[in-house]
C-alpha cells in the first residue's frame, strides 16, 4: 500500500486512499473487486487527473510482462503494462518490429493505446492503430477479448479506462528494419505552410520543432527515414530540405533548444534499429525536459495552415510559457475515440514549462485560435469544457453507451469521465 503518489510530471498528486501493486490476473481481478471508486495506473506519463480516484488506484508495474510473437500470422500478444521500450527489443531478438514508436519508449502499451497516443508519419496510424485484439478485465471481475471484426472493437481500444482493466494486447508486426534519422535547422515557415505536404513526406517520420522565440523560421526539422531508402529517393529529399532553407545539424541536437543531447537517440544520418530511432529519447535517459506540462490538439489536415499560422499570431504570448512545440502528422484510423477518428490529422504539441497557472490561463485563447475540430489529446492538459470534446468525437455517445454496459455500476468513474458525462 502507497500513499501520496505523484505522476511523472509532478504536477498532480494521486488522492487514492490506497495504491496497489497486483502481480497476477487472478491478483488484479482481486483489486478490482468491491464496492468502492477504481481507476488503473501505467507509467503516469498523464499529466491531468485522468487516471485520478479517490478510491483505489491499480498500477499494472507489476504484472509479469509476457510476450508471445507469431511471426507467421503478423502478431504478437503482450502484458498490457509492459513498456514499449521492453517490448522493442524482444521483438528484435526475433526479427520483428512495430510500424511506429512514440517520441517516449517509457511508455506502457496499455496506457498509450487507451489515450490514443502516436509517434508521426503521413501513412501511419497512432499506436492503437496497430491493435488487433484488447483482452481486459471488467470491474465486475468478466474477462473479455474484443478482436477486429468485432462489433465493440472500435470503442473498446482507446477507452481512457472507462471499461475494464486491460490485462493483454495484441499488437500488428512485420519483420524488422533499420531507421536513419537526421536533423536540420532553421527551417522556413513560409516554406513549410506553402506546400506542408511536401514537408511531412520528407521521411517516414517528420517532426518540426520551434519555440516561437521566431516566427520566420522554425528550429528543428527532424527527419527519420525507414531503410533502404534510394539514391534518387534521398536526392529528392535533399532538394526540397534545400527549399526550405534549412541546414544539417553538425551535432546531435535535442528538440529543446540548449539542452544535452545526451538523452537523444542517434542522429547524423547514422542508421541503427527502428526502436532505437523512432522515439526520440532513449529509455535509459528522463525523456524531454523532466519538468515540464504537456497540452496537443490534433486538427484536421486540410486545416493544419491556418492552425499554424494561428499559432505564429500568438508567439509572443506561447513563447513565454513553452519549452517547445512540435508539429507531426497521424494518420486517420476508425477507432471512436482517437484523435485521429476518420480522418488524418496533423498533432500540434506543446511541451510547456512547469508552471500550471500560467498554462491554464492562457489554454483557452490558445483553444479559441485553433479550429473547432480540433481534438485535445486525452491524457495531456486542456480546457475545453466537456460538452465542447464531446462533441469532436462523432461516435463518443456509442463510446458511452459501451462504458455504461462494462461498467454499469460506474466504479470506474472518476471526476475526468464525470466532465466528459461519461
Amino acid at each position: 500500500m502507497e500513499r501520496m503518489e505523484r505522476n511523472w510530471a509532478g504536477n498532480l498528486e494521486y488522492r487514492a486512499a490506497r495504491i496497489v501493486h497486483p502481480r497476477s490476473v487472478d491478483e488484479l481481478r482481486e483489486a478490482l473487486s468491491g464496492d468502492g471508486p477504481v481507476r488503473l495506473l501505467g507509467t503516469r506519463h498523464t499529466f491531468n487527473d485522468l487516471a485520478d480516484t479517490e478510491g483505489t488506484l491499480i498500477a499494472t508495474d507489476a504484472l509479469p510482462l509476457e510476450v508471445e510473437a507469431d511471426a507467421a500470422a503478423g502478431a504478437v500478444r503482450v502484458s498490457g503494462g509492459i513498456r514499449y521500450g521492453d517490448l522493442a527489443p524482444r521483438l528484435q531478438e526475433q526479427g520483428l518490429a512495430l510500424a511506429n514508436l512514440a517520441s517516449l519508449p517509457h511508455i506502457s502499451v496499455a496506457g498509450a493505446v487507451a489515450t490514443g497516443t502516436h509517434g508521426s508519419g503521413d501513412r501511419i496510424g497512432s499506436l492503437a492503430s496497430a491493435v488487433r485484439a484488447v483482452e481486459l478485465v471488467t470491474p465486475a471481475g468478466d474477462a473479455m477479448r474484443f478482436a477486429r471484426g468485432d462489433a465493440d472493437f472500435a470503442g473498446a481500444v482507446v477507452h481512457l479506462g472507462a471499461v475494464g482493466a486491460v490485462t493483454a494486447l495484441e499488437l500488428d508486426v512485420e519483420p524488422t528494419y533499420d531507421v536513419a534519422q537526421s536533423v536540420h535547422e532553421s527551417p522556413s515557415w513560409d516554406a513549410i505552410l506553402a506546400d506542408l505536404d511536401a514537408t511531412t513526406s520528407l521521411g517516414t517520420s517528420v517532426s518540426v520543432f520551434t519555440t516561437w522565440q521566431r516566427t520566420d523560421v522554425a528550429d528543428q526539422l527532424w527527419i527519420k527515414q525507414r531503410l533502404p531508402f534510394d539514391a534518387d529517393a534521398a536526392a529528392r529529399r535533399d532538394t526540397v530540405v534545400a527549399g526550405l532553407g534549412a541546414r544539417p545539424a553538425d551535432l546531435p541536437r535535442h528538440p529543446i533548444l540548449g539542452m544535452p543531447a545526451d538523452a537523444c537517440t542517434v542522429q547524423l544520418g547514422e542508421p541503427g534499429p527502428w526502436f532505437e530511432r523512432l522515439p526520440h529519447f532513449r529509455l535509459e535517459f528522463t525523456p524531454s525536459a523532466g519538468e515540464e506540462l504537456q497540452s496537443e490538439y490534433l486538427v484536421p489536415r486540410v486545416a493544419a495552415v491556418a492552425a499554424i499560422e494561428a499559432l505564429r499570431g500568438l508567439a509572443d504570448r506561447i513563447a513565454p510559457l513553452l519549452l517547445v512545440t512540435e508539429v507531426r502528422t497521424v494518420r486517420r484510423d476508425d477507432l471512436w475515440l482517437s484523435p485521429a477518428y476518420d480522418v488524418d490529422v496533423v498533432a500540434l504539441h506543446f511541451t510547456w514549462r512547469r508552471n500550471e497557472p500560467a498554462v491554464r490561463a492562457f489554454l483557452p485563447t490558445l483553444e479559441a485560435a485553433l479550429p473547432a475540430s480540433a481534438r485535445p489529446h486525452w491524457g495531456k492538459i486542456a480546457t475545453l469544457s466537456g460538452d465542447e470534446v464531446r462533441r469532436r468525437f462523432p461516435r463518443f455517445d456509442d463510446f458511452a453507451a459501451l462504458r455504461t454496459r462494462l461498467d454499469p455500476g460506474g466504479r470506474l468513474r472518476n471526476a475526468y469521465l464525470e466532465r466528459l458525462g461519461l
